[in-house]
């Protein structure tokens, strides 16, 4: 049974070796502004803030959000929201990369005119003088690193940025270790914090990029820890799509979650739901909090009754031997790690 929000209090865990510290939980706002396929605003503003107020309530003080979320919406009703508080309570991180004016290709990627422009952009939307982590939302091959990394190092000086993260969608540990090798030797500020995606059906970083962050104890804040909704619960295999599900407006959703290989990996996790007396989705977060490497896991939500839904996974416990059953369901690139 979900607790009410009131009974909710996240704890914190040490954000990789940066020395700040972060909630368990982290909270994605990609959702904030987002038109689907369908036209449909996902989240508009006053729910934004009633999430916002939600997660805030359950101790959370950990806000992710980018440059692109919303077309920039999001990053504005972040702002209006930090207004009303005491900013250095907060931990706020965006990303850029992206592009963002059509016809323009150097409004994308990583070049020094393009993230100095768009941090400088996402700060007066965020309504701040600095981001605590920026991150680069995907890596851009045609910018050397070591450009790369002395245009970072020096947002690091400015004092607009704190710690620097590097987001992916595939492993690329070996691009994370060149550039912080480059800063290693010129005294720069290094990549210290990583956001892949990571879930139950989701395993392409088991082995060389979860080993790398382990080993250089950089912290790892997983997007999409439900795949997208999946692992919620809300599908299945011999049923209709939900109306208004992100299955139903998603031809690309279909084609990546909606196989029998995941089907059956959500098998094992409704079993071992009901033997902990917990949702799917509470429970496959909670398998993803006991990864050694993870740090905090992002999770996001389309009400507050979601949110707090998940949210309460902080307190779910699983035995060594559930957290096996779950793993073994669908067996990484590399098995034992």
């Amino acid at each position: 049974m979900t607790p009410e929000l009131d009974d909710i209090d996240l704890g914190t865990v040490p954000l990789g070796r940066t020395g700040l510290r972060t909630s368990e939980l982290q909270f994605g706002t990609w959702r904030f502004g987002r038109v689907t396929e369908a036209g449909n605003v996902e989240i508009d503003e006053t729910r934004a803030h009633e999430l916002l107020d939600a997660y805030e309530a359950a101790g959370g003080r950990y806000v992710d959000t980018a440059d692109v979320y919303g077309g920039g919406d999001c990053e504005r009703w972040i702002g209006d929201w930090l207004a009303e508080r005491d900013r250095e309570r907060y931990t706020v991180a965006s990303k850029v990369y992206w592009q963002i004016r059509d016809g323009d290709p150097n409004s994308r990627g990583t070049n020094r005119k393009n993230v100095r422009h768009r941090v400088a952009a996402l700060l007066d939307r965020l309504g701040t003088d600095y981001v605590d982590v920026l991150y680069i939302h995907r890596w851009d091959d045609e910018t050397p690193a070591r450009e790369l990394m002395k245009t970072l190092n020096g947002l690091v000086e400015s004092g607009k940025v704190h710690y620097l993260g590097a987001s992916t969608l595939r492993p690329n540990a070996w691009k994370v270790a060149r550039a912080n090798e480059i800063a290693r030797n010129e005294g720069w500020e290094p990549f210290t914090v990583l956001q892949p995606r990571y879930n139950l059906v989701d395993r392409e970083i088991e082995g060389d990029y979860l080993e790398f962050a382990r080993q250089r104890n950089l912290a790892v804040s997983p997007w999409s820890p439900l795949g997208q909704g999946f692992l919620t619960g809300k599908y299945d295999r011999d049923e209709d799509l939900p109306e208004e599900s992100k299955a139903a407006e998603s031809s690309r959703f279909q084609e990546a979650y909606l196989t029998e290989e995941n089907f059956d990996v959500h098998d094992e996790l409704d079993a071992v739901a009901e033997e902990v007396d917990a949702s799917p989705a509470q429970t496959a977060l909670a398998w993803l909090a006991h990864r050694d490497g993870v740090t905090a896991p992002i999770v996001g939500a389309r009400t507050v009754d979601q949110l707090t839904e998940n949210l309460a996974a902080a307190s779910i416990d699983l035995s060594d031997g559930q957290v096996d059953r779950l793993t073994a369901a669908k067996p990484g690139p590399y098995d034992g790690l």
